[in-house]
């Protein structure tokens, strides 16, 4: 079984400008904070081209927690994803990672320590799903020249193959794959380089309902099989959560609505509110429905 170790703080950087510092640390920066914060963000504002797109958001996101962000188009949801992964950076606010703050830290160190998992992922050659899974412990779309996975990566690589359902098909190319094949594909990749934080963007989107309970079981396993890795999953939709999934934030307008444990979250007159329409909220067996009152639906004649 892969296990997640924990492998200490990052190695000094080096005062030689000519050795600049890893690209992926082979030690884990250590937490300042709480020792079980992964992230905190502190009332986030992004502003861009003159629009907030972020407005004093709140968000503590701790080991082995699972939270879902909702919202409509335009929330803000994607946004608050990429302060999550270290691609952008507040304007007003604060963001620590691994207890390291946005803007004292290289974010190179942090991006090594952060899963993630994009469907719109920008290969431009027909890797095997082996290469491009390999690809998340460099870092890189692409293989990287004269690079070679160590014994232990090859390890890992065959695990994530088998965990995630996919090692059938490692030999396969990615331009025949299917969109579930992929999807599994990137959270495999995604974990190559141990992280401790997993955030996944829809990665739902274009599935059929196969493909969809396939990709959902296998993150369900994930949270069985490393209890103290994060994650974040940003959908539109509530029945593409997992059961795992115990924390939600809704957002509108870029504004956080509510945001806690799933019970006091995905209500009915919340969900309601976030996305101005009356929803219907239900809960089944772990997963989530969401629907219009039969009253509030149009008649078409």
């Amino acid at each position: 079984m892969t296990t997640m170790p924990d492998r200490g703080t990052p190695p000094a950087r080096s005062a030689r400008t000519d050795r600049p510092m890893p690209l992926f640390p082979t030690q884990a920066p250590s937490t300042t904070q709480a020792p079980t914060a992964v992230l905190r963000a502190t009332a986030v504002s992004l502003v861009r081209g003159g629009r907030e797109l972020l407005a004093d958001v709140d968000l503590t996101i701790r080991s082995g927690e699972h939270w879902a962000l909702l919202g409509p188009n335009g929330a803000g949801k994607s946004t608050l994803l990429s302060l999550c992964g270290a691609m952008r950076h507040p304007t007003r606010g604060s963001v620590e990672i691994l207890g390291h703050r946005l803007g004292r830290i290289d974010v190179r160190q942090l991006r090594g320590w952060i899963g993630h998992v994009d469907p719109r992922h920008p290969l431009r050659t027909p890797l095997t799903v082996e290469e491009v899974v390999l690809t998340g412990a460099t870092g890189s779309i692409e293989l990287v020249p004269r690079w070679a996975p160590t014994a232990d990566q090859r390890a890992r690589l065959t695990d994530l193959l088998g965990l995630l359902g996919i090692a059938g098909i490692r030999d396969s190319r990615w331009p025949v794959l299917s969109q579930g094949e992929r999807g599994r594909a990137l959270i495999a990749r995604a974990l190559m380089p141990e992280p401790r934080l997993l955030l996944l963007d829809e990665p739902a989107t274009g599935l059929d309902v196969a493909a969809r309970e396939r990709l959902l079981t296998s993150v369900e396993t994930l949270a069985a099989q490393f209890p103290a890795l994060a994650s974040v999953i940003v959908t539109h939709h509530l029945e593409d959560l997992p059961v795992s999934t115990g924390h939600a934030l809704l957002l509108r307008d870029g504004q956080a609505l509510a945001a806690g444990p799933v019970a006091g979250v995905l209500t009915s007159a919340l969900v309601s509110a976030c996305f101005d329409h009356p929803i219907e909220v239900r809960q089944d067996d772990g997963r989530w429905s969401a629907r219009a009152p039969r009253a509030s639906r149009p008649v078409h004649r």
